[in-house]
């Protein structure tokens, strides 16, 4: 990957639509670690251009779920940096000033066609089957008539004057060498009927002016490529290394689309799963490391990534592999940090957690069994709840064996304030031998007792959990007056 001298600048354009897509956060990973890979720039610029598309607050929310995520950006509109405003439509006179060169170079020109003549044209082209472009009526108008019609405010778009002969060639560093003929490229529209301009002239003066190496963006912008290189060479510029991510599939191998699903970063960091199991896995979404490892921290990601390791076919989302790895994470990262995690999902559930020493070792339990945090409260509420006996539950509780049972435990837990488990194992196997009681027909009752169900964990950890005045006060009011 040529990275030549200069210092590496990639950039994240998301546009401020409501919420950060996985396929623009894989975007967005992708171009952070290849800055921090090369000690580079990472800037987040905002393609507000579309202002029918625009949703307010959705800039704050997307700078939130960044900095929640741990993708830090060098420069962008709330922290600055040498190249802003970094938000488009702060930016029009710059756009103005660019435009205005490209038609004094002949290399654009104003369009005064209807948006109904354009609705008919795109029908008629698509009844034969046509790729829908526009067919060149405004392109060749001469100066006296560009004149007139603007003297009689007549609407109108700038359009690039793209050359309809040859092939447009160019390098990806996924795809290798791309020929696209230059009879299939439409005369973009550059400045709609609005003012604003459209991506293709505001990312191409912004990655110029910003002073941007390398762009890092989906495959669907593979076809534009040869409009900017054409910019790129109206205005004398050097294009930057373009590098395309293969697309994001559904487990049918159909595009990732919101009808099939969650697609949104929000909706996956609000379930619980952790920032760090996020990143991880989409990562590994279109690229693999040398030695084909599944688990990295984000600081191991970014001595491991390059380009040169991108796939080009389209990547899974497998749902069932995000769950695998959010199970990993949650059981070996420190459990302190899931049980700070996972306060939020316990106070919405309105359940008391302040007794800190018991939430701990629940959490350690719980953990055990989830993938996501907004799992575990329920794996974790019976240490904090009153608990709820179904009918079959009470028959199980009001059996002689099981009323011998507790009665025991009742009687043994109470010679002493403190037991640690190594001894509760003592006590269980004791009272196995004491009782004749062994089993299913031991342990379902007095795990039913003190847990709320015959399955779960074992009685040490059960009592160690309670703390022994808990458990003494649970088994007690299992007993059938």
């Amino acid at each position: 990957m040529h990275t030549d001298n200069k210092q590496v600048r990639v950039r994240f354009a998301p546009s401020p639509t409501g919420y950060l897509h996985v396929g623009g956060l894989r975007t967005a990973l992708f171009n952070y670690l290849f800055a921090r890979k090369h000690g580079g720039k990472f800037v987040l610029r905002i393609e507000d251009t579309d202002q029918k598309r625009s949703i307010p607050g959705a800039l704050e929310k997307l700078t939130i779920t960044l900095t929640e995520i741990g993708l830090h950006y060098d420069e962008g509109p709330d922290i600055g940096g040498d190249y802003g405003p970094y938000i488009q439509s702060q930016r029009t006179d710059i756009y103005e000033e660019y435009t205005q060169k490209l038609l004094d170079s002949g290399n654009a020109y104003h369009c005064f066609c209807s948006e109904e003549r354009l609705n008919n044209l795109r029908e008629e082209q698509r009844k034969r089957k046509r790729p829908p472009m526009y067919d060149g009526k405004c392109r060749d108008l001469s100066k006296d008539e560009v004149a007139y019609n603007l003297a009689q405010g007549m609407p109108f778009v700038i359009r690039l004057k793209y050359p309809k002969e040859g092939k447009t060639v160019f390098d990806d560093v996924v795809r290798d060498r791309v020929a696209i003929d230059n009879s299939m490229v439409d005369d973009q529209v550059l400045i709609k009927s609005d003012g604003f301009p459209t991506y293709h002239l505001a990312s191409v003066v912004d990655d110029h002016l910003m002073k941007i190496t390398h762009i890092i963006r989906g495959e669907e912008w593979l076809s534009s490529v040869p409009k900017h290189i054409f910019l790129y060479e109206s205005f004398g510029w050097e294009a930057p290394v373009f590098v395309h991510l293969p697309l994001l599939l559904n487990a049918d191998r159909s595009k990732l689309s919101k009808r099939q699903g969650d697609v949104s970063v929000e909706s996956y960091l609000d379930k619980g799963y952790l920032p760090e199991v996020m990143l991880n896995f989409i990562a590994l979404l279109g690229w693999h490391s040398a030695d084909d490892r599944e688990l990295y921290s984000l600081s191991e990601l970014e001595e491991a990534f390059s380009l040169e390791r991108i796939n080009k076919a389209g990547a899974v989302f497998d749902t069932e592999k995000l769950n695998w790895m959010g199970g990993h994470y949650i059981r070996n990262l420190d459990v302190t940090y899931i049980a700070d995690q996972s306060r939020r999902f316990f106070e919405e559930a309105g359940i008391d957690i302040s007794d800190n020493d018991r939430y701990l070792k629940a959490i350690n339990t719980a953990r055990d069994y989830v993938y996501c945090l907004s799992d575990i409260v329920e794996h974790a509420r019976m240490f904090f709840e009153e608990l709820a006996f179904s009918e079959e539950d009470r028959d199980l509780i009001g059996q002689e064996d099981s009323q011998r049972i507790f009665s025991y435990w009742i009687e043994a837990l109470g010679e002493k304030a403190q037991w640690e488990p190594e001894e509760i194992s003592l006590l269980t196997k004791q009272s196995i031998g004491d009782l004749g009681i062994k089993g299913k027909n031991f342990y379902f009752p007095i795990r039913l007792a003190l847990f709320g169900s015959c399955h779960g964990p074992d009685i040490p950890t059960l009592i160690d959990i309670l703390g022994r005045d808990e458990a003494l006060k649970r088994l007690e009011a299992c007993v059938t007056r």
